[in-house]
Order: C-alpha cells, then structure tokens, then sequence
C-alpha cells in the first residue's frame, strides 16, 4: 500500500510540474523579448560570439544595480537554449555563448523584427481576453478587435510606430523565408515570365524572387496607401489595387501568408480571381502559395506543436491554418484542377496550384 500511494503522490507531484512548466511558458517569451530590447544577442556577436556577463553589461543599457537580475535573466534564456553557457571565460566568469537561435536574433533584418512584432503588447493582450472571447457567438469580431476595438491593419494605419513595427516585421520574415525558398526550391520560379506577389506591402519577397531570377518579371498589388509607401530603386513594379477585385495579369500569382488570414469564402474568392489572372497550365500558369499545411513536413512533437501554436495564435485576426484536406476542398472550389505540396520551409510549405 505504501508503494502505491508513493506512485501516486509521485503522479501527482510530476502533473503539478508540468502544469507549472506549461504555464510559465509565456516567461520564456518575455525573457526572448527582454533580450530583444536588451540586444543581449548583439552584445554577446560584438565579442565574437561568446561573452562574460561583464562584457555584455558593458554594450547593453540596463541599470548597474541589477547586474543580479541580468544574471538571472541569461540563466532562464540559456534553459531555453537562446543561449549556452560555457565554463570559464576567465576570472571565474562563465562565458555566453549564441546558438542557431540566439544568431537569428543578431541585427535588425533576421528574425529579430518578426519576434518583436509577435511579442509586442499590443499582440499579446488580446490573448489575455481569448476565454471571454470564447463566451460570444460567431460572427464576432476577432480576438484582436475584441480587445482593441478595430482591427490590427486599421489600428497600423493611424498608429506610425505600430506600422513600422508590421512593416519591419513582414519584411524580415520575407526575406528569411524567401532566401531558403529560393535556394531549396528555386526551381518552381524558373520558366516563369511574369509573377505578381499579392498582399505583401513593400514587397520583401518579390525583391528577392527578383534579384535570384532577372529574368522574371516581378509586381506586387496592394491597397493603394500601402503602395504609396513603397521604396523605390528596385526592379519591382508597385500596381494599387485590391485583391477581392482584380489581379494585373501574370504568369504566376504568388500568395505568402496571405490565405491564411481569411475565411474560406474570402480564400475562394481571392483564388478566383488569381485563376482570371493567369494562363492555362499548360502555358505555364500557376498560383504559388507559401505558407502552412498543418501535419505537412517531420512527424516529431515539436512541428507538430508550432502548428497547433501557430493556428491558435491567427485566431486573433480570425485567421486559420490550414491542412491538407482544407486546402484541397478550397482549392477545388475555386476551379483549379491540381496542387502540389512542398514541405521544405521549416514549418511552412511551398503549394503549387494549377489552373
């Protein structure tokens, strides 16, 4: 009998932990966005990529009384594999080291915007309020609304450091994404003679497309206060528009991250008109869709888990990630005859769709 309540004494001590590990989880981002603000990465790159907390202290802006509370920081962020400890540095002080993660946070043009958009306050909030959200029946207005009182793309428009803060954020992310892309499956733009990158702002990934691939030529459409914002000196075209309405003519309608943030109606729409845009299959039209195929690419826990994160998370735009089946079902219903999934972005995929 001992044995038996120690077993379940042990049960319950082990539930009680993970229940206090799993909520606690949100001090983990913190802890990423305090070393976003801090610019822990970019001290620790400064010394070549491992430094005492010394040395740290000495390129980041914190107050000299909470060298402690630094410490206790890094020894949550090297937990969290953000980043290592090694043993001496000299003088009896460890020494800290980036990993993979931590160098994607060097910078302000890696992943660094994209986090710090994610984890900015006014992103975060909304999940607060998400059990009360649950309470109202649909339609409601999203998560994001619910607490704000409009929605995140109108909020940016009158909100400049908001709008930096997306803008910064798309472009980066683009360009990250859009790098592998070309390099792991560059094939799928070659051949093409046109491509209009649809929804996407200033046009991060259609800049890339263009630089790998010349030969394309490389439009973005948008609404027309975003395109007036555009930069300038590239080989990309800015064309105003609206893609519930109509798409400039292409070899290829390019979609990132794009379908993902609307209902199914909306997605069928938006693909139907890609499909008015574009030539027959044969001629070489396609629609090129970067973005999540849930159970798509490695079976482990850890995918698995980003996807289940990732879909709740574009609930606060009332958004939805998508699997293979959802996609098909959308795809047919806009008319479009085959599709092709290219699961080698990490957690998202490249779709080839044909008309």
């Amino acid at each position: 009998m001992a044995l038996t309540g120690q077993s379940t004494d042990k049960a319950l001590l082990d539930a009680k932990h993970e229940l206090w590990r799993t909520s606690f989880s949100y001090i983990k981002s913190m802890a990423i966005k305090s070393a976003l603000d801090l610019r822990l990465a970019d001290a620790i790159h400064h010394h070549g990529g491992a430094a005492t907390l010394s040395q740290i202290v000495a390129r980041v802006t914190q107050h000299p009384s909470k060298i402690q509370c630094l410490r206790r920081l890094m020894r949550v962020l090297t937990l969290s594999s953000v980043f290592t400890i090694q043993p001496d540095g000299g003088a009896g002080e460890p020494l800290y080291a980036l990993t993979p993660l931590s160098r994607l946070l060097v910078g302000l043009h890696n992943s660094a915007s994209i986090m710090a958009f994610v984890l900015n306050p006014v992103l975060v909030t909304p999940f607060l309020r998400i059990g009360a959200w649950f309470q109202h029946a649909l339609p409601d207005p999203s998560i994001f609304e619910h607490t704000h009182g409009k929605a995140l793309w109108e909020m940016a428009r009158h909100d400049a450091t908001l709008d930096v803060l997306v803008n910064s954020a798309m472009v980066s992310d683009s360009r990250f994404i859009m790098d592998i892309a070309v390099r792991e499956a560059g094939d799928i733009f070659r051949g093409l003679s046109s491509l209009v990158d649809i929804g996407r702002g200033l046009g991060a990934a259609a800049q890339v497309i263009s630089e790998a691939f010349p030969h394309v030529e490389c439009s973005v459409l948008d609404l027309e206060h975003v395109v007036s914002n555009t930069p300038t000196g590239t080989n990309v075209k800015y064309v105003a528009g609206d893609m519930f309405q109509s798409v400039p003519p292409t070899n290829s309608a390019f979609l990132k991250s794009v379908l993902h943030d609307w209902d199914d109606e909306k997605c069928v729409k938006i693909l139907k008109i890609c499909r008015k845009a574009i030539p027959p299959r044969e001629a070489g039209g396609k629609v090129i869709i970067i973005d999540i195929v849930v159970r798509a690419g490695p079976p482990d826990k850890k995918h698995k888990e980003v996807h289940a994160l990732l879909d709740l998370y574009i609930m606060f735009i009332n958004g939805i990630e998508r699997d293979e089946q959802e996609w098909s079902k959308i795809f047919l219903e806009a008319g479009y005859s085959d599709y092709n999934i290219i699961p080698v972005l990490g957690f998202r995929s490249i779709i080839e769709v044909y008309p």
